[in-house]
C-alpha cells in the first residue's frame, strides 16, 4: 500500500499552499471581522484551474483526481476555512450536481464549464426552513407551465448564494409524494423572481457569504432541468457524499493550521525559564493531537480515493467527515488553551479557527447524521 502523493498531487498541494500564504493570509483577520469575502482572490484561484480539478477537460475541467482537489481544499483551509468551504461548495456541491446528474453533455458544457474554468461561481440550494437533516421536508415546488416550469419557495444557508452566477435548486414536482418527485434545476443570477434574501451573521466562517434565496414565480425552461422528477433526491444524496469529503478536508486543514500555530508558539514562548514545549504535559498533548490529525488524514484520503475510483464511498465519506471535523474542533479548542490568554485574542488566529471549526460538525450532514450512515451499514 503506497501512501505517497503523486507528482501531480504534490504540485496541486504546493500551488494551493503558496496561493493561501500569499493571497489569503494577508487580510484574513479583517475579512473575518467585517464578513467580507475575497472575491478577487476567489476568481484568481479559479483562473488557476483549481475549481475544475476533478472534472473532465471536455466540460472545462482539468481531468485530475478527486484527491488532488481535496488537497487543494485542505491547504487553503489551513489559513482561511471560509475560503475553503466556498471552494468546496463551488466544486463538490454545485459542480457535482451537474456532473453526476442525468444532464446531457450539452447541459454540462453550458452549466459546468463556466464553474470548472473559474469564469463563474456556483451555489447549492437544498436546505430549507423545514428541511435540514431531513431533506424530505422540502416545500419548494416546481409547477409545469407550458414548455417550462414555475418555481416557488425559499432556500436557506446557501453558501456563495449572494454572488453565485449559477445555483442548483432542488424542488418537488408533486408535494403529495414528496422526494419521489424531487427534481433539480440550474438557475442563474438575475432571473426574474430569483432573489437574495437575508444574509446570515455567523459565529464562524464569517467571510463566507451565506444567505436565503427566494424563488417567487421563477419561470425556467425545460432545458434547465438536470435531474428529472424522482431523480433529484438520489442525486442530492450522491452529491452530499462528495461534499462531505470536501468538508472533511476543510476540517482537517483548519486542524493542521491551528496545530502549526501552536507548535511554533510552544517552541518560542518561555515560562519558568524554558520553552513551553519542554513542559511534558504540553508536549504530550501535542503528540496526542498530531496522532489524531494523522488518523483523520488517512480516513480523508481513503474516502477521496474511493470516490475517484468509482467505489462505494457513502460510509468512507461519513467516517472522514465525522472524524476530520471532530478533530478540527478538538485541536482548535486545545490550541486556544495552550496559547493561554494569547489564544483568546484574535491576533493569534486560533480563536478564529475554533469558531470556523464548529460549523464543520454541522453542515452537509451533522455528525449525528454521519453516525447514522455509518451504523446503518453495520446491521444490514
Amino acid at each position: 500500500m503506497n501512501f505517497d502523493l503523486t507528482q501531480e498531487q504534490q504540485q496541486i498541494q504546493k500551488l494551493a499552499r503558496t496561493f493561501a500564504e500569499n493571497e489569503l493570509a494577508p487580510g484574513v483577520l479583517e475579512r473575518d471581522a467585517n464578513s467580507e469575502f475575497p472575491m478577487e482572490a476567489f476568481k484568481k484561484f479559479g483562473g488557476m484551474g483549481m475549481y475544475g480539478i476533478p472534472y473532465p477537460k471536455a466540460f472545462g475541467g482539468q481531468g485530475g483526481s478527486y484527491l488532488s482537489y481535496i488537497l487543494g481544499v485542505e491547504e487553503v483551509s489551513k489559513i482561511d476555512g471560509a475560503f475553503g468551504i466556498s471552494f468546496s461548495v463551488n466544486t463538490s456541491l454545485y459542480g457535482g450536481s451537474v456532473m453526476y446528474s442525468s444532464a446531457t453533455d450539452e447541459q454540462k458544457k453550458r452549466f459546468l464549464a463556466p464553474i470548472a474554468s473559474g469564469a463563474a461561481v456556483g451555489s447549492f440550494g437544498l436546505t430549507e426552513h423545514t428541511a435540514g437533516s431531513d431533506a424530505a421536508g422540502q416545500q419548494t415546488v416546481a409547477t409545469p407551465d407550458g414548455d417550462g416550469y414555475v418555481l416557488n419557495g425559499t432556500k436557506i444557508f446557501n453558501t456563495n448564494g449572494p454572488f453565485a452566477d449559477y445555483t442548483v435548486v432542488y424542488c418537488l414536482m408533486d408535494p403529495s409524494i414528496g422526494t419521489k418527485s424531487m427534481a433539480a434545476f440550474v438557475l442563474e443570477k438575475g432571473m426574474p423572481g430569483f432573489t437574495v434574501g437575508r444574509l446570515e451573521d455567523k459565529m464562524g466562517i464569517r467571510s463566507a457569504q451565506v444567505s436565503e434565496m427566494h424563488l417567487d414565480n421563477v419561470r425556467v425552461s425545460a432545458d434547465r432541468m438536470i435531474a428529472k422528477p424522482g431523480e433529484g433526491f438520489k442525486l442530492a444524496m450522491k452529491v452530499l457524499d462528495g461534499g462531505r469529503i470536501g468538508v472533511a478536508a476543510q476540517g482537517l486543514g483548519i486542524a493542521k493550521g491551528a496545530f502549526e500555530i501552536a507548535r511554533k508558539y510552544l517552541m518560542e514562548r518561555e515560562q519558568f525559564g524554558k520553552p513551553l514545549c519542554k513542559q511534558q504535559y504540553l508536549a504530550f498533548k501535542m503528540a496526542e493531537l498530531q496522532t489524531e490529525i494523522e488518523k483523520a488524514e488517512l480516513l480523508l484520503y481513503k474516502a477521496a480515493i474511493c470516490k475517484e475510483e468509482g467505489k462505494p464511498h457513502s460510509v468512507p465519506a461519513a467516517m472522514a467527515k465525522m472524524t476530520c471535523t471532530d478533530t478540527a474542533m478538538r485541536v482548535t479548542t486545545e490550541c486556544v488553551q495552550m496559547l493561554g490568554g494569547n489564544g483568546y485574542m484574535k491576533g493569534y488566529h486560533v480563536e478564529r479557527m475554533m469558531r470556523d471549526a464548529k460549523i464543520t460538525q454541522i453542515y452537509e450532514g451533522t455528525n449525528e447524521i454521519q453516525r447514522l450512515v455509518i451504523s446503518g451499514q453495520l446491521f444490514r
